[in-house]
Formats: C-alpha cells, structure tokens, sequence
C-alpha cells in the first residue's frame, strides 16, 4: 500500500473537540491552543455543555496531518522523514512505519540518549568521547540512535556527532539512522509541517531557529527521522516519554538477525546530564530491562547516579539526594518541591535495586577510556545477570558480539583465559561471522576451538553458497548455469563452475549428487569442462572454506582460511588461476576486475614465498611439491596450475627451472661437454648424479636416527645407478638434447648454406638429398609436437597452444617456404625462383636461431626485450608513413609531369623519401646540381626516371626555393622529431621491461625446458628413427601416450601425508618470518613508538587519579581526627598546647546528628521491606501511589508529608495497617476486603523424563499479563483448594488433589505468609500458603492431568508443563516460590 494512504488510515493525531478558556491563560483553551487553532465543532459543543474540562474525555484522535519528508532550510540535499503520532499509537504500526514505509533496516542495536535539554554543558574531552564512541558503536553493530530530536542540549550532541560522521562517507548505506522523538506541541513552527492540498506532494520546507522562543524547540538537522508525538496539548512537555518508552520495549522484542538465533535486538539507555524528565525515561527503562549507561561528569542527574550507584540502598537515603542535588543542580534545586525530593529519592533507589543494569561511565578511572566499550559492555551486563545459566549466557553473548562485528569486546569480555569453550559451541557464531564476512570474528573463533573439520560439513557448506554475496559474478554465472532456476543448488553444481574456471585438466572437487545430471559447459580455451568420475572421497574443509571466500574475492577471509589449508601452495596457485580468469569475465566491473587481478597476485606471491622457504630447506622435497598430485585440487599439481595461471613471477624461481633431468645441479657445464664428446668419462665420477645425493642424504640420515627408524630406512634403501642408468640419465637429460639440437642445428644450417651458394645444381647433389632428409625430420618433430599429447588437452587446445609459441610460427613457416621452394625448384621453369625462396627461406630459418638465447641467462632477457621494441617498431613505421608519403607525393608532383610509369612513381613518390632519412639527399630539387643526363626527357628511357619540366634554355621550372624548404622541414621533423621519438620509445621500453625480462625470460625459458624434457633423445636427422618407434608403438602395438612422469608425481598415502606435514611447517615459518619483517618496518617502529606513548600518557593520567585519591583519603584522615578532638573536648579533654588547626574543621550540627543517626538506624533494617508494593502506579488504574522511600516504610519512622490516595475504600470496615509498612496507597485497591487476604498457590510438579533433566509445574497462561501463573486463587473460609483450581481442572482431578492434600504423603509446605504484590495497600494485603505437590510420571492423576493440558489448547485457558528455572516468565512472588520449590528438589533455579 502506497505509503501516504496507509499513514492516514494507520497513524492519528490529537485534537481538543472542547473550547473551554483557561483562567490562568485568558484567550487560550485548557489544551493550550487559541481559539483559531480549534475545529468548528469544538467551538459548539452541545454535548458538552456544562462539563469541565478533562484532558482524557475532550482530547479524540483523528488522521494525522503531518507526515512525509522534511527539507531543513539552509542545508543542502539535508532530507529527512517525520510524521506526527498521537500518544496512544501502536508502537506496532510505527515500527511497520519506520521499516517498510521508510526502509529503514531492522537495527541489531537500540541507543536510547536521554540527558539535559537546556543549559547543557558537557567537558570538552568527555563530549569528545561521547561523540566518538557513539558513532563507533552505531557504525560497527548498525543501530539505531534514539533521541529527544530537538537543537537542544543532548539532542544536539548526537546530531552534531552523525553529521561529522555523514561528511566522512559518500555512501547512503553507511548513514547511521538517528530517530528523534519529540513533543508535537513545543516545536517551534510547527505550522510548516502540516500538510494542505497545496504542498501534499512535496517536502515540508523547516527553519530550525536556533535561537528558541520561550520555552519552544526546533527540531535538529542532523536527525534523519522524526516521530512527533501529540497528545492534543500544547506547550507540555515530556509528553513523548509514554509512547518512546513503549517503543523501546517493542523493538527490544524483535528477533535479531536470524529468527532462530533467539536473540532479539538489544536496547540500552545513555543517560547525560538530565532533569525530572530524564529520570522518568530512565526509570521506565529499567522496568523494561533495559540497561543504562550513566556518563559520569555530564552533571546534575547523571552525577547525582553515578555517586549513590556503588551504595548500598541502605545509605541512599532523603538526606543524602537532598545534599547531591543541592550540589549538581545548584541554583534550580531551590525550585525543588520537597514532594518532588520524595519521588526523587523513591525512583533513584528503584533504579538501584538492579545494578545488573546499571553502569557508571567515569573518565577518569583507569580503563574506562572508549564510550562503545562501556555501552557494549553494559549489554553484556545485563545479559549475564538476567538468570540464564552460565553456558547460555555466553553463547547469548558471543551471538550479540558477532551480530555487532565487534571481535575486540568478544576478546576481552568472552574468550577469557578462565573461558573454555566446545567447537559445537561455537559452531552458530561461525557460521553468522562467515554469513556477514567477519573475518576478524572467524579468525578469533577458530583460535579459540572451532574445529573447520566438525564445522564444515556439506549442509553447512551447502548453506554457505546459498547464501553467496548477491551480485557476486560466481553467484551469477553459478545461477546462469543450472538448467533449471526452480532446483535448488547442490555442491555439484559448486564443482562444475569451479571446473570451469580451473580448466579441463582437473576433476571435479565435490562428488556428484545421486541423479544429478551434469550441467553443459561451455567450450573455451581449457577444453571440454566433463563430469569427472573420479571424485575425492575425503573432505578438505580448509580447502572449502578457502575456495568458497576466493569465488566472492573476500580477501580477508580467504586469508584466514588460506592458512588452514594444509596444501597451502597449490590453493594459493588455483586462487590465482581461479581470480585471473573471474577478472576476465567481469567485463562490466573494471574496479572488481581489477581488485581480482591483485588478488591474484597476491596469492602467487602467496605460494611463492612458500615454496621459498621449502626450496631453500629441501631442494629435492620442495621440487617434488611442485610435480606431487594434488588430490584436494582435481588430481593436478602445482607447477602446472602455475602455468595455466600464466603465474610467470612463480615459474621463474630458481627452483621450478627443473633443467638438469637425473643430473646433479651443481655439475659443471665443461664436465657435461666433455662427457657429451667422450661418453666413457660418465663412469669415471666425473659428473655427478641426483641419485648419488639422494644416496648421500640418506645415509647421513640414517646416522641420526634412532634403531627403529633404522630398521625401516633399511627396507627403503636407494640403490645406485647402473652403468646403463647412468648412461640413459645423461642423455636423456633435458641440457644433454638441447646442447645436442645446438649442434645439430648449426650442422643443418650450415649445410643448408653450403647448398644454396655453393652446390645448388639443376640436379640435386646428395648434400642436397641429406638436407632434404634433415628437414623431414624437422617436419616430423613438428607434427609430433602437435599431435602429440601425453597430457591430454584435447587438439583444439594443443593446437592453440602450439600457435600461441612463437617459435613455432617460425618453424612452420619456414617449413612452408622450403616445401614452396622445394617444389619451385624441382621444375625447369621456376628453377631460380625457387632458389630465392630457399634462400629466403634459410632468413627465417636463422632467425629460429635466436630461440637457443632463451635458455642464455646474459641474451635471453634481450629477446624479451626485442620483441617489445619490434612491436613498438611497427606502431613508429606507421606514423614515419604518413611524412614519408606526404613529402614524397608533394615531391612527385611538382618536379614531375604526369608520371605515367609505376615502379617510378613508388620510387619518387616512396623509396627516394625513405632513403633522404638515412642521408640520401636528392639531386633534382636544386638547379646547380641538376644534371640532364640523369634523366630522361620524354621517361623514353626505362632505365632513367622522368625529367623535371624544363624551360627552353634546359633548366627546371619547379620553384628552387619551395623544393628546398619542404626537404628541410621534411629532414626536420624526420631526423629530428621522429628519430628521436623512437629513441625516446626504445629507452622507455628498454626501462619498463627490464625489471619484468628476467621474470618473463625464465617463464618461457620453462617452456623450452618442457619441451626438451618431452623430446626424443636424438637430434635431428636421428630424431627419425624415435618418430618411427613411436608411430610403431600407436599404431602396431596400439599403446596409449605414456604421461611424462617429470611433471607429474603420484605419492603414496604415507609419502603424501609426511609432504603435506613438512609443508605445512614451512608455510608457518614463512609465516612467522613476514610477521617479523612486519614488526621490524618502519610503519611498525612508527606505531610501536605511537603505542608507548599511549601507555606513558595512560600511566601519568593514572598517577594523577592515584593523587587524587590520596589527596581524598588526607581529607577523610583529616575529618577524622577533628571528630575525635571535638569528641575528646566534649567529655572535659584539656590539651596543654593550642590544637593545630585542621584544614577542613567544622562543627557537626544537629540535622548533620540527626542524619547520621538515621543512616545507622536504616543500616540494620533496609532490605527486609516490600517492594512490589510500592510500585510506581497501582495496576490496573490510573492512580499513582504516593512515593515511599526506602527508610519511611516502617510506621515507626514518622513521615510528615505522607498523603497516599485512598482507592476504592470500603466505611463499613476499620482500616487496619500493613504488616510491612507503608505501600503509598490507602483503602483495599482490587483486593475483596481490607487486612489479610488469604491466596492458596498449589504447585504440581514432575519430572520431565526418566532421567530427571528438569523438573516441570503445571503453569496457567495469563494472556492478560503475558505471564505463566500457578494454578491458585484466593481462598474462602472453610475452603480447601481455590475456586480457580477447580474450574481449570475440572472437578475429578480436583478431588483427586484433595485427596492428595488429605494423605498429606507427598505434599510439602513451601511458604506461609506476607505476599510482597502490587495489589497491597495501606490497609489490603495478600497472604498465601504455598505448597508443593510432586506427582509420580506413572501415577493415574499423572496421565490424567496430561490429557486436560493436551485438551487446553484450544481452550481459553491454556494449561502446560513449565520448566521450574529462571527463565520462565512469571510474575515475582511466584517467581520466588519456584525458586523455592526448586531448591526442595535440589535443583538450580
């Protein structure tokens, strides 16, 4: 419903329908409002005539007026919304106001501000801690902030405080909501809010004045919602005080966050100075449960607060109040009425019989420094003392903590060292910290017990991609994907998408469902994505935590579950292939695209720094990390996820360049070419293999281990190579073939030169032949590495990857080319063509040369560095283009006359201009070097070009002058401008690829690496002869590609556990070393150095505190002993020298005596009087008792100004005084008679089970009083069960319970006498007897009082088994029967 008609038919306003004229105010109604401002029907009011006037009669709601958005003039865009309530709004339609009609989020925290409104004045540093730690708590819990809403006093601080906040944010989410509720009837111009059908539909245009009419307010800026509440007066104020404190109490109702949490959202009060109207909000507060925050130091209330709030009611007596009040409120506490004093004290030591809910702010005791802190700390305050047992109260707290994102209060006040906490326990907390990205959270829950293994499950897994962050290109494209939108989501859906942006070569991560049909990927450059049939049985919770952080690029959390992975490098590498290629599907997003990108290189920096740390440990483990098959990521390993991430900064380490093959890595390269020209030397120990160091570790190692680990290593002993192994190892080393291509190479083109100069006969010579044979061996290795695949990519991705190598765009097309020339050559007509394309052939063929610097650590940066200048090279040409051609035509065309011949015209309008620029200067542009014999007149002469047009006398007669200008302005910009440009260009390139070359050489340095390890053993032409052997083993004996066991390593069960143990050591001290870099920067010397001098000024604030404190003990030290010589003076003591005089002597007066004898007087009997009994209304009514403070309510104590109001007094009876003291009220309220009224409160008990969990009484549901009661009433003379316990029974199982009474068996007497209720009076009173009667599981009354508890549910009175604990809702006195009870079965309540 459209918000403007659902407030008019839900939301009312106040009006006076009675014009009666004030006395005191002549022109003005009872209500406060001028005759104008009254309706017509008001005016003449037949039915009213004669009547006086009665706020509650002649005050009626009709639609409220006043609603919609509210523009503050004066401030810019400063919106807000408001609506005018009356008093008896339903605090449930304003809550449906604020969250559907307003959109305002449901807040995980309420901060009700109530404080002093005028001549408020705050210290500088406490305003200024005020303002600071309001506004943290309300941004990192995202509350709501209730205040007063006016430019005044309290109100003004906390909009000025959310307005210096709005000006540090750009974004509308951030806004922190700040609702003021405000008394309709003192606002000034007020006017301007109510609606007309002339401004309906647009704002209501405010002018706050600061400067305030009499006793008016205008609302403040700062507030982005305002509820105006109107009950028909005007000029009264506090009238909002009712409805805000019901308001409080319904959102504090409210379910927060998830409905199944149970919690529901959190209230506190903050009170700040204060008067009258203050303590009342406060005072309601703390019958709502709410806990308050006192700021100690705001003055006048707060003060007079924070100094009893540490006494025992006892010592808050009239006297004291009196004395702080004269004190803290100075010059207004002589308007004080001395009833006013009364109800002062009376409130105040309400306020104080729950202390649970009462925190006193100080700034100047030590530890008390942040205002959010104190406020968070008062909930949990609260919430700890509210009964519930110790376990719940902390798993009630952790959930708020979480709910507020604030891990440092759930560190200082939850995870203490005396806390010891289950992974179950934790396990909701978790799961709502990961829900709300909380990485700090989920980081200080899993250093205090949650277990990732019993945590993760699949359900929950499950549930945490149900709820992936919407608009997350994962969640997006995940939703895209399934078939069918109505399905719901499985992990094998996860698997498939994660498939997807891993590549083909991986298996799926999560099983698939039973039934599940695989979803159809899309082909792209990985490969066909498939179903895998090979599954990983065992979970990964690190790993899954991990994956699922990475896929909504959370970085922080994904670096939390980053360090629980155990395969910590091969997740930090798939993050970095996972990120690269979400970067390159967010098209629309260039910012997350970009933030994906760094992540990633985060990551690969990641699983560098770990493979760092292993490599300089371990070379032989580290480099078996690298090629070990990674079952919790898809069966791959981490060298090639490092590849298909294109991670060029990790495959350029040292340790990934595997090169050597079997061959040792410090061997010598001499040694290997020497060995290479006499092979015999491999058995001399010349070279030294990795098998000889394995042999060699392991026997050390065996020297330093225990016998038991001897036995074992001797079943695992290593053996040493062979003379055939050894000599297999050298050969088939990857440095061994590439020094053997070399050569072959070189061979091939030198006698691919010897060919073309000199024996390139019409006839092929068998050079010529053998050349031919060389280069179908290359032609063969070509095809092998296109068909060939070990690894199974698939050929649409090897060729992709074959054409992405340049290198092999060279090898084909000089391949092409000799095939071309080849054919050309063989013919008699094309003979010398295809000489030329041979020979142009053999270019190509020797700019494959260069491929061989790659492996060169000094030259192969260079070709990096080549290449890029190439590329910038053919950009330049294009720009040289545009000069060349706009000279050379203008040249052309005055010089020549109509050039018809077209190799002449490229040449004087192209090539002639090109030559200029390398110094070639032309002849026929100027007429002293002009010579005629250097052309031809008539272009007769095909050799010659054109002459210039010529006079009669043989000279030009093209302007000399002009010709000569445009060649200087051409050299100009060509020599000059252009040449240098691409200096300029060349320099650049040269410096911004120089620090990234030696990263890019070694990457594709690994490639050539791969590739020699993959090749045949020969060189070409001998290469044939493996070709051959391996066609014959496809095609003949049909065996599959054997997969290249280098780069992939399966390990055995026990292998791979030890490797993941050893790295997971290596990752911690990776770990460890970054934090110790940390700690020794320069930002950190900086904050190390900020934080002592915290502490320096911390411990110099303490040591004045500690002055303080002396200087008071001095001052008591120095009271005392001018007690004790007055004392000594007083019984005739005469010193012999003059008494030294005391810095604070004075005289005790009698009042001061009379106090003091009071105060030891109440100390021995405070504590023991009813205090139901003196609540602040009677219920049920209107009327409010006369306030009794503590130390009047025995009638012995004289009270002078005592003058309770009689309700419902009975003459014919003599009234009798209560048997506890004074209640406030006279006559017998709601009760039948005056003096005792006797209450019967039979309370049946069972256990809950066999086991005896809980003990259980048969409760009643009060709907009236939302209350579960005992099943009793008020008693006649002569009866035996109450009247109400027999008409809830029924009259079978009330006999049956009479009997029970009369065997007297199992029946115990609980309690006998005074009833502390609120129904007591003066002159009424309750009395009960209660008893208890425990009821057998098997016993007949027992399935029968099941039966009529099962039959009440549909009946008015609900009947039910309760637990006996202190949870249960129950009114008080009953509360403490059951408290009773409970501790008759030994049970805790």
């Amino acid at each position: 419903m459209h918000s403007p008609s659902w407030i008019k038919q839900n939301i009312k306003k106040k009006e006076c329908c009675f014009f009666k004229e004030s006395i005191q105010y002549p022109g003005l109604c009872m209500c406060g409002y001028p005759r104008d401002l009254h309706v017509d029907d008001a005016l003449r009011p037949d039915e009213f005539v004669g009547e006086t006037w009665d706020r509650h009669k002649h005050i009626r709601e009709v639609p409220t007026d006043a609603y919609g958005d509210i523009r503050f003039s004066g401030l810019r865009h400063k919106m807000g919304k408001y609506v005018r309530v009356s008093t008896d709004t339903s605090t449930d339609a304003l809550y449906k106001l604020m969250t559907d009609h307003w959109k305002l989020r449901p807040p995980n925290l309420l901060i009700s501000v109530v404080g002093g409104t005028r001549n408020f004045y705050m210290r500088a540093r406490l305003k200024d801690m005020f303002r600071r730690g309001l506004i943290k708590v309300a941004k990192t819990t995202g509350a709501w902030i209730l205040t007063g809403g006016t430019h005044d006093g309290v109100m003004k601080h906390v909009g000025q405080a959310v307005r210096d906040y709005a000006l540090t944010t750009s974004t509308t989410e951030d806004q922190i909501v700040a609702i003021g509720v405000a008394t309709w009837g003192t606002l000034l111009n007020r006017h301007a809010l109510v609606k007309t059908k002339d401004n309906s539909d647009t704002p209501a245009e405010y002018s706050p004045d600061k400067q305030k009419q009499g006793r008016l307010s205008s609302l403040d800026a700062n507030h982005s919602h305002f509820l105006l509440v109107d009950d028909g007066t005007n000029g009264r104020h506090c009238v909002e005080i009712a409805l805000r404190s019901k308001l409080e109490k319904l959102i504090s109702q409210q379910p927060l966050g998830d409905k199944g949490s149970g919690l529901k959202v959190p209230v506190v009060c903050v009170v700040l100075d204060g008067g009258y109207g203050t303590l009342k909000m406060m005072y309601n507060a703390i019958l709502n449960g709410t806990p308050c925050v006192i700021l100690e130091g705001s003055g006048r209330l707060a003060d007079v607060i924070a100094h009893v709030a540490k006494l025992p009611i006892a010592q808050v007596t009239l006297a004291l109040i009196h004395q702080l009040m004269r004190k803290f409120f100075s010059h207004q506490y002589e308007g004080f009425k001395k009833g006013r004093l009364i109800e002062w004290t009376k409130k105040i030591q309400d306020i104080l019989r729950m202390p649970q809910l009462l925190t006193v702010f100080c700034i100047d005791e030590e530890g008390q420094n942040d205002v959010d802190v104190a406020i968070l700390r008062a909930l949990f305050k609260a919430s700890q003392s509210s009964g519930s047992p110790g376990q719940e109260t902390r798993e009630q707290k952790l959930k708020l903590a979480v709910a507020w994102n604030r891990f440092d209060i759930a560190k200082s006040e939850i995870f203490t060292e005396e806390s010891q906490w289950k992974s179950s326990d934790l396990h909701e907390a978790m799961r709502s910290a990961l829900f709300g990205h909380k990485p700090d959270f989920v980081k200080l829950l899993l250093e205090n017990g949650v277990c990732l293994r019993k945590f993760l499950t699949n359900d929950t897994l499950l549930k945490l991609y149900n709820h992936l962050e919407m608009g997350c290109i994962f969640q997006r494209r995940l939703a895209k994907r399934m078939k069918s939108q109505k399905s719901s989501m499985c992990l094998s859906h996860v698997s498939h998408e994660v498939l997807y942006y891993l590549g083909g070569f991986t298996e799926a991560i999560y099983p698939p469902t039973y039934g599940q049909a695989c979803i159809e990927m899309p082909k792209d450059d990985m490969g066909s994505v498939k179903c895998a049939s090979k599954v990983p049985a065992k979970n990964y919770p690190g790993r899954d935590l991990f994956l699922w952080a990475i896929l909504q690029n959370r970085k922080e959390l994904a670096e939390i579950a980053w360090e629980q992975c155990r395969d910590s490098m091969c997740a930090a590498l798939a993050a970095s292939k996972i990120l690269k290629k979400l970067a390159k599907k967010e098209v629309d997003e260039d910012d997350e695209a970009e933030k994906m990108r760094e992540l990633a290189d985060y990551y690969e920096k990641k699983a560098i720094g770990v493979f760092s740390e292993c490599y300089s440990h371990d070379v032989q483990r580290a480099q078996k990390l690298l090629i070990r098959i990674s079952p919790s990521w898809g069966g791959t390993t981490c060298l090639r996820l490092a590849v298909e991430a294109d991670d060029k900064s990790f495959v350029a380490h040292d340790g990934v360049q595997i090169w050597y093959g079997e061959l040792a890595v410090d061997n010598p390269q001499w040694k290997m070419l020497l060995c290479m020209l006499f092979p015999p030397l491999i058995y001399t120990g010349l070279l030294t293999f990795r098998r000889d160091e394995d042999i060699h570790r392991e026997t050390r190692r065996k020297e330093r281990t225990s016998s038991v680990k001897r036995d074992y290593m001797e079943k695992t002993d290593l053996q040493p190579l062979t003379c055939t192994s050894r000599l297999v190892s050298f050969f088939s080393s990857a440095q061994i073939k590439f020094y053997w291509n070399i050569v072959s190479y070189f061979v091939f083109l030198w006698l691919f030169a010897y060919v073309l100069m000199i024996d390139f006969q019409t006839k092929p010579s068998w050079k010529e032949y053998l050349l031919y044979g060389w280069l179908a061996s290359l032609l063969c290795e070509e095809m092998r590495q296109l068909f060939d695949d070990p690894d199974g990519f698939g050929f649409r991705r090897k060729s992709k990857m074959y054409i992405n190598d340049l290198w092999n765009i060279f090898d084909v097309l000089s391949i092409l080319l000799f095939l071309i020339g080849l054919a050309c050559r063989l013919t008699t007509v094309m003979f010398y063509t295809g000489k030329i394309i041979l020979c142009i052939d053999f270019i190509v063929f020797c700019l494959r040369l260069m491929a061989i610097f790659t492996i060169n650590k000094t030259l192969g940066p260079k070709t990096i560095i080549v290449k890029r200048m190439m590329k910038d090279l053919f950009f330049f040409m294009f720009l040289l283009s545009i000069w060349v051609v706009a000279y050379g035509v203008a040249k052309q065309g005055i010089l020549i006359d109509n050039e018809e011949r077209l190799n002449w015209i490229i040449r004087g309008a192209v090539y002639e201009p090109y030559l200029i620029i390398f110094g070639n200067l032309p002849t026929n542009i100027d007429n002293v070097a002009f010579d005629t014999s250097t052309c031809s007149v008539n272009a007769t002469d095909p050799l010659k070009p054109k002459c210039p047009v010529l006079n009669a006398d043989s000279t030009p007669v093209f302007p000399e002058w002009l010709t000569i200008i445009l060649l200087c302005v051409y050299l100009l910009f060509s020599h000059i401008l252009l040449l240098n440009l691409l200096i300029a260009i060349f320099n650049y390139t040269f410096q911004e690829v120089q620090d990234n070359t030696d990263r890019i050489w070694k990457f594709q340095r690994y490639g050539m690496i791969k590739e020699y390890h993959s090749r045949p053993t020969p060189p070409p032409p001998f290469i044939f002869l493996s070709h051959v052997y391996i066609l014959f083993k496809r095609v003949v004996l049909c065996k599959d590609p054997q997969k290249f066991k280098r780069f992939k390593e399966q390990l055995s069960l026990s292998e791979e556990e030890e490797m993941l143990s050893w790295e997971a050591f290596m990752k911690e001290n990776h770990l460890a070393k970054n934090r110790r870099d940390l700690r020794q920067s320069m930002e950190r010397h900086i904050q190390d150095t900020s934080d002592k001098v915290g502490v320096m000024v911390e411990d110099s604030v303490a040591m004045v505190k500690r002055l303080v404190h002396l200087e008071q003990q001095v001052s008591q030290s120095t009271k005392a002993l001018q007690w004790i010589m007055d004392a000594l003076k007083s019984h005739g003591y005469v010193t012999k020298e003059e008494a030294p005089v005391l810095s604070l002597r004075r005289t005790i007066t009698e009042p001061d005596l009379a106090v003091s004898m009071r105060e030891k007087w109440t100390e021995k009997t405070f504590g023991e009087y009813h205090v139901n009994a003196r609540c602040d209304r009677y219920p049920n009514s209107t009327v409010d008792r006369f306030p009794v403070p503590e130390e009047m309510v025995p009638w012995e104590v004289e009270f002078e100004d005592y003058e309770p109001p009689i309700y419902n007094a009975d003459e014919s009876e003599q009234p009798s005084g209560n048997p506890e003291g004074r209640t406030g009220m006279k006559g017998k309220g709601a009760l039948d008679h005056l003096g005792p009224n006797q209450v019967l409160d039979p309370v049946l008990t069972r256990w809950r089970d066999d086991q005896k969990s809980a003990l259980e009484f048969l409760a009643v549901w009060d709907k009236k009083e939302g209350i579960w009661t005992i099943p009793g009433g008020r008693v006649l003379s002569g009866e035996i069960l109450p009247q109400r316990l027999t008409s809830i029974l029924g009259k079978k199982l009330n006999e049956q319970i009479k009997d029970k009474l009369a065997s007297k068996a199992e029946v115990k007497e609980v309690f006998n006498g005074y009833v502390d209720d609120q129904k007591n009076t003066d002159n009424a009173w309750l009395e009960t007897t209660a008893f208890n009667i425990h009821l057998d599981r098997r016993d007949l009354l027992m399935a029968d009082l099941n039966n009529m508890a099962e039959s009440s549910q549909v009946s008015e009175e609900l009947v039910k088994w309760q637990e006996v604990s202190s949870r249960t809702l129950a009114c008080a006195y009953q509360r403490e029967l059951l408290c009773k009870v409970a501790e008759l079965h030994c049970r805790r309540f």
